[in-house]
């Protein structure tokens, strides 16, 4: 199969795991990236000399690379410096609430009964039994395989499986759920946060993104450089593996021959054949015509996007500069009290946030309380509507949401010097610039109500030829889901290729639960 030629568009993490899977495998593989590197949403933001992670900054679930790296005759650890997080994140309300979560389970209990109550303590093994339940439950049926039905995940979860999902309240939302668990308003509202991994509001999504407490519980760590060095590992070794990246090639058209995908065009009019082309960008693009392909809106959907569908975006602040007072860890978090208008604001009045959550990410650093001497590299974000493509907010608008940020940061006791000369800014519209047809989503559409587990697009395209990847499609959003949608690409074009012969559905073999009958053999 040397010869059949595998046109990868879209340099993200999906689109690299899919490349190096293909590449492996033996196939042609060309990856083309219309930015100057590669990553997709991982990049960073240069600020004083200093490279800033300015996406991504979480790496949990490391089995999806694990598989990828022996596939490829190596491990994270051989190509990476990769390190295990003792404190999972710490959490703030104020000077005076304070709350840290650990790898350790039962040090968090420890933790939470000295915050809140011997009760919430409890309460809270409770809630990571029944978080470590859901995962596993769904992994293989989910996680692991390719776009689900309802039929389907009828069939793969059984009675079992399906009184699990009962016994959560899968029709729930996360709010609702968790108001079963927690007494405590701040830990309600600690728990809620997950739905934002997903880029949703904890008021609307589903109940079942509790799994994503066990996901950290599995382990969340920390690389040398940053996950920018994820992404160039993974480019390295595809291109050890004879694939070639090319960036700064756009690509604007996928062009098909008697229906079928067959190459693409790129804006200088060049013009590139293919077997199969795998899209890895967000599904959006295809819709809105902003990457032209025939037939798109059979296969994808109206034109029209409506906002109410978007995930969200973000406001970000990448900053070289000193910090006192708070004794910031790696991953980071500070609460304001009303936590439920900080969506109404995002999704409902589709405005920055009057009461925001404020994410900092302390990059030169791991678990250590110990002040650091100098400027050190930070990220804070603020979560957004996804506006970018309808508005821009002016001037006072982000000095007013910046100013509520930084006095939440100054009553939890944190001070951060940043200046014009020490700070680079992002706003929806920046991320929209950075990555078109989005309006700034940085997690493709919503994950808001039960059914949008069903709504995202499959590996296989309606378009013979035609592969999706990337955060948008099947599983989800963030890293190691982006990373399995490339990887499912490259078993579903596997699998019509016949190089390998799953029995039933295509599933990633790997992960923390029992591996299926039906896995294909990709780990």
């Amino acid at each position: 199969m040397a010869e059949h030629h595998v046109l990868i568009v879209g340099g993200g993490i999906g689109g690299l795991t899919c490349a190096l899977e293909c590449a492996v495998a033996g196939l042609r593989v060309s990856l083309l990236e219309r930015a100057p590197a590669i990553g997709g949403k991982i990049h960073q933001a240069h600020v004083q000399g200093q490279g800033i992670d300015a996406g991504p900054t979480v790496f949990t679930m490391r089995w999806v690379f694990d598989a990828l790296f022996e596939k490829a005759g190596t491990s994270l650890e051989q190509e990476l410096k990769i390190h295990k997080a003792e404190v999972i994140a710490r959490h703030a309300w104020s000077a005076h609430e304070r709350l840290d979560l650990f790898a350790d389970p039962d040090r968090s209990a420890q933790a939470i009964e000295g915050f809140s109550s011997r009760a919430e303590a409890d309460r809270f093994l409770k809630f990571c039994a029944q978080a470590r339940r859901t995962y596993q439950t769904l992994e293989s049926a989910y996680i692991r395989s390719e776009r689900p039905t309802i039929f389907s995940m009828h069939q793969d979860l059984g009675m079992k499986g399906l009184k699990v999902l009962f016994d959560l309240g899968m029709f729930q939302s996360l709010w609702r759920s968790l108001s079963r668990h927690f007494k405590d308003p701040r830990l309600h509202q600690l728990f809620s946060r997950y739905a934002t991994y997903c880029g949703a509001s904890p008021l609307m999504a589903p109940a079942t993104l509790m799994l994503i407490a066990d996901v950290e519980l599995q382990g969340v760590y920390v690389l040398d450089g940053g996950m920018s060095a994820l992404a160039k590992a993974i480019g390295r070794l595809a291109v050890q593996h004879g694939a070639v990246i090319r960036t700064d090639a756009d690509c604007t058209e996928i062009l098909t021959r008697q229906g079928r995908a067959c190459g693409v065009r790129l804006a200088t009019g060049e013009e590139i054949s293919a077997d199969s082309v795998v899209f890895n960008g967000d599904v959006a693009a295809l819709r809105q015509g902003l990457v032209q392909v025939h037939h798109a809106q059979r296969a994808f959907g109206s034109r029209q996007d409506d906002l109410s569908h978007r995930s969200l975006s973000a406001l970000t602040f990448a900053i070289h500069g000193a910090t006192e007072g708070f004794p910031l860890v790696h991953h980071n978090l500070f609460f304001n009290q009303d936590y439920a208008s900080e969506f109404q604001d995002i999704f409902g009045r589709r405005q920055l946030p009057e009461k925001p959550t404020v994410y900092i990410c302390a990059q030169d650093r791991l678990d250590t309380d110990a002040a650091l001497d100098g400027p050190e590299r930070l990220l804070l974000l603020i979560n957004a509507p996804a506006t970018g493509d309808r508005q821009s907010f002016d001037s006072s608008e982000i000095e007013a949401c910046t100013h509520a940020s930084f006095s939440l940061l100054q009553r939890c006791g944190l001070s951060i010097d940043h200046r014009p000369q020490n700070t680079v800014i992002k706003t929806p519209a920046d991320f929209h610039r950075l990555f078109p047809a989005t309006g700034g989503a940085l997690y493709g559409p919503a994950t808001h109500g039960w059914m949008s587990s069903f709504a995202r697009h499959g590996a296989a395209s309606k378009i013979p030829g035609l592969y999706l990847a990337g955060g948008s499609v099947h599983p989800g959003p963030g890293v190691p889901m982006a990373g399995m949608s490339g990887r499912l690409a490259a078993a579903t074009l596997m699998a019509h290729l016949g190089l390998i012969r799953p029995s039933g559905r295509v599933v990633i073999s790997g992960g923390m639960s029992t591996q299926s009958v039906t896995t294909a053999n990709l780990a």
